[in-house]
């Protein structure tokens, strides 16, 4: 299709009109020489090709018109075979241009000696009226141009709104529904032609898209409830003011997804690592069989669990297997380590707040790690270090399955499985006005004990096989094995890392081994001495003790000097080339006091 056939309508309408004030006849050809419009004697050939058009290809090769006052007797229609026979008279030839561009003719033509008189007589008014016909037309061309590609626009436009999965509405400045895409027509059951052209308030309330209006920017990922058709449907909501000509907004755009589906895509997210089972767990030792047996058994029920272990030995990979055995599969696996998050963060972390619940509080708040986990499992980690005021509020959620947010005051209902872990001695704890009873009890429905790798030795050559395998083929290494030494210094050894430190050891000496079997000089150093490592105390004569002693009174002496609080902890910890996490954790290992509450201590004991 030509671009003058895409107004040919208007075209032959145009050419009728001029025929009929000028008493000449119209023709109007494109750029194949095909007739779009005509009048009089080429009326019917309208749609057909003229057979030669020499003057046409010649206006539309110049882009120039031109006056041929003797039909048959121009210059141009020298090679024509119908030169001095003419059916036409006379002709004005225009060109038709469109941008810049030639996209086809216009001409005045006499049949008749009456209209041959006319042209001649009238050139030059002629000549300018039908250049401006010819300027109608290609505007009318433009205009139909333009407004088919806005309609293919608009079409694509709907087309990608309507594919998308989350809910689109537009409103203009007067809040009327300019646009409403299909997940919004399910999301809200409302069908479009319901709502389209309406005011958005008379349908949906608690949407706030006026408010971006006068908000420059919009707002992002807004928590919000809104009524529609009498239900209520919490929904997170993203606006953007659209901006007219002036840089002022001329309405709304907003897309909405349901705040369970975003749970669900932020479970996703967080649960993209390796899934671990039951049979990931290494160990053939009865203890670790019985113990794997037992957390089969209670995988598939809702009761919460507390797993006691040595740091290393593998609590969360055990919690990871629980969850993977459970009904909860399918649904989030969330874990927090309450030791690695200072007390002031992990309220908010394990709650969630509200918009404006305190200074720097994410704009339309912030769900917690107990709604990120509803309807899956949730795994408190060195559980043994939360405060007791957090202690007091996971009781309730224990009780009640109720979360309320940082700032907040409605009660948010979760269904969640609890594992909780801790290498603490609770129960000292408990003795020690330091962990609620009430709470223990609540967490230790079912208790399991992972024991330390030194009370189940047949599992470290099992261990040391595995690893050795799993980082050969991470690190592009061919190591057959261990040589006779070092099996022996590793079976010797107490690994009092446990699993975590075993696992780190065959990585330091798979990257350090350059022969076929890993020798004892490839070793860690504390693994090559094996046993219970013993140091001397510079300036203690004949005094011995454990590092495990060393390091306790070593972290005694930098928190005694940097303070017991956590701008204490963090600068003690800095001052001993450890994390954060790590100090809380050994604090909790060894069940160290401040001087103040030793002192406490020893009073009431007297």
């Amino acid at each position: 299709m030509s671009r003058l056939d895409q107004v040919k309508e208007d075209c032959q309408r145009a050419a009728e009109a001029i025929a009929a004030a000028l008493g000449v006849e119209v023709e109007v050809i494109d750029l194949d020489l095909v007739r779009v419009a005509g009048t009089g004697k080429v009326r019917n050939d309208v749609g057909s090709r003229l057979l030669r058009g020499l003057v046409n290809k010649h206006v539309l090769k110049t882009s120039r018109p031109i006056f041929i006052k003797e039909a048959g007797y121009h210059p141009i229609c020298m090679s024509c075979p119908l030169t001095g026979s003419c059916f036409y008279k006379a002709s004005i030839v225009y060109p038709i241009i469109a941008g810049q561009n030639v996209i086809g003719t216009i001409s005045l033509i006499a049949f008749s000696d009456e209209q041959k008189v006319t042209l001649l007589t009238r050139t030059e008014s002629l000549m300018e009226f039908i250049g401006r016909m010819a300027d109608l037309i290609a505007a009318k061309v433009l205009e139909t141009e333009a407004m088919t590609e806005k309609m293919i626009m608009a079409s694509q436009v709907n087309a990608v709104m309507d594919a998308v999965d989350e809910g689109v509405v537009a409103i203009n400045s007067d809040g009327v529904v300019t646009h409403f895409n299909l997940s919004a027509e399910r999301m809200f059951n409302i069908p479009k032609n319901e709502i389209l052209h309406q005011r958005l308030e008379e349908h949906l309330t608690g949407l706030p898209l006026l408010q971006a209006l006068r908000k420059p920017g919009g707002f992002t990922s807004r928590e919000c409830f809104v009524q529609a058709r009498g239900r209520r449907l919490h929904l997170l909501v993203t606006a953007r003011p659209i901006m007219g000509s002036d840089g002022r907004p001329v309405g709304v755009v907003a897309s909405a997804r349901d705040f369970k589906e975003t749970q669900k895509l932020a479970y996703e997210i967080m649960s993209a690592q390796k899934v671990f089972t039951f049979d990931d767990i290494i160990g053939e030792s009865r203890a670790i069989k019985e113990l794997k047996a037992r957390a089969a058994k209670i995988a598939g029920s809702h009761s919460t669990v507390l797993i006691t272990g040595e740091s290393g030995t593998g609590k969360e990979i055990f919690a990871r297997a629980i969850h993977a055995a459970s009904p909860r599969k399918n649904k989030p696996f969330v874990a927090i380590n309450c030791g690695a998050i200072p007390e002031t963060l992990l309220e908010s972390e394990l709650f969630g707040y509200e918009e404006g619940a305190f200074t720097g509080a994410r704009k339309g708040g912030k769900p917690g790690k107990f709604e990120l986990a509803n309807h899956g499992t949730i795994f408190l980690d060195e559980i043994g270090n939360m405060s007791l005021y957090l202690q007091a509020k996971l009781l309730r959620v224990l009780q009640e399955r109720q979360v309320e947010r940082v700032g907040g005051n409605r009660l948010i209902p979760v269904d969640i499985r609890i594992i909780a872990a801790t290498n603490s001695n609770l129960e000292e704890m408990i003795a020690k006005g330091r962990f609620r009873d009430d709470l223990y009890y609540r967490l230790s429905v079912i208790p399991l004990y992972i024991p330390p790798l030194r009370e189940r030795p047949e599992d470290i050559k099992l261990l040391l096989e595995y690893y050795r395998e799993h980082y050969n083929n991470l690190l592009g290494k061919k190591i057959r094995g261990y040589t006779s030494r070092a099996e022996r210094a590793c079976l010797a050894y107490s690994w009092p890392g446990n699993v975590r430190e075993l696992i780190n050891a065959v990585e330091y000496a798979v990257n350090l081994e350059e022969g076929d079997l890993i020798d004892t000089g490839s070793l860690p150093r504390a693994v090559q001495e094996g046993g219970h490592r013993m140091a001397e105390i510079p300036g203690r004569e004949n005094r011995w003790v454990t590092l495990e002693q060393m390091e306790k009174e070593a972290i005694i002496s930098a928190l005694d000097h940097f303070g017991w609080n956590e701008q204490g902890k963090t600068k003690a910890a800095r001052a001993l080339g450890i994390s954060r996490a790590t100090i809380y954790r050994k604090i909790a290992k060894y069940n160290l006091l401040s001087p103040t509450t030793r002192e406490g201590t020893l009073t009431r004991e007297r």
